[in-house]
């Protein structure tokens, strides 16, 4: 258990578990309604529902800092040197993508008609979703849910494959395959955490393989 939550143990109750809530289903809570009542992938809707998880990882931010009363590091923030946290990112982004290219070309993933409408939005909202989802689901899934589930008493094979289920499965939207590559790469960046506890360095290689994927090769011409 960490330091700075065993130490504060007393903190850890019901603000914990809220905390909890936001960041195991917090992005589903958002978008499967946001998806209801607008089924229609254009700018605006996706637009607003960025918005929205931006001011729920700030949420969840805030929690951890007035309300848990525990520093960043608690969720592994600061944890390494930054010049070791853009290395590991590095490797973590290669060993992802790599993964990424292997199960894509023995699915066929990103052909159907949700990655041709996401294809079609704007450059500026494709980067923004990009790094939302490298900041937000490693915010979410790996730091704050593995830290707290161990936190509460689960061990960390438990807290992590807890986290890494409900990140996976909340994939459903892409379909089975979208799950499946959301399983493998997760599990990658979740053994990461588990091995260097460091989220800045999973930031990093999250947001870098997305960003290749769906920003810097639409920039390509005859992409």
């Amino acid at each position: 258990m960490p330091q700075e939550i065993s130490s504060k143990s007393n903190q850890l109750s019901r603000i914990t578990w809220v905390g909890l809530f936001i960041a195991l289903f917090g992005l589903v809570v958002i978008r499967d309604p946001v998806r209801f009542v607008f089924p229609s992938l254009t700018t605006g809707v996706v637009a607003f529902r960025e918005a929205l998880n931006l001011a729920c990882a700030a949420g969840l931010l805030l929690l951890v800092r007035c309300l848990e009363k525990l520093p960043f590091s608690s969720i592994g923030l600061g944890t390494s040197k930054w010049w070791k946290s853009v290395l590991w990112g590095f490797v973590t982004a290669v060993l992802c993508g790599g993964a990424a290219v292997v199960l894509a070309r023995l699915t066929g993933y990103g052909s159907g008609r949700a990655a041709t409408a996401f294809a079609r939005l704007p450059l500026w909202l494709l980067t923004v979703v990009v790094f939302r989802a490298g900041i937000v689901e490693e915010l979410f899934y790996r730091g704050y849910a593995i830290e707290r589930l161990r936190a509460l008493g689960l061990a960390r094979p438990w807290a992590a494959a807890v986290s890494l289920v409900i990140f996976a499965v909340g994939h459903y939207t892409g379909g089975p395959t979208n799950i499946l590559i959301a399983l493998v790469l997760g599990g990658i960046l979740t053994a990461f955490y588990l091995w260097r506890r460091d989220l800045v360095a999973n930031i990093l290689g999250h947001t870098l393989v997305d960003f290749v994927a769906n920003v810097l090769l639409a920039l390509l011409p005859n992409h």
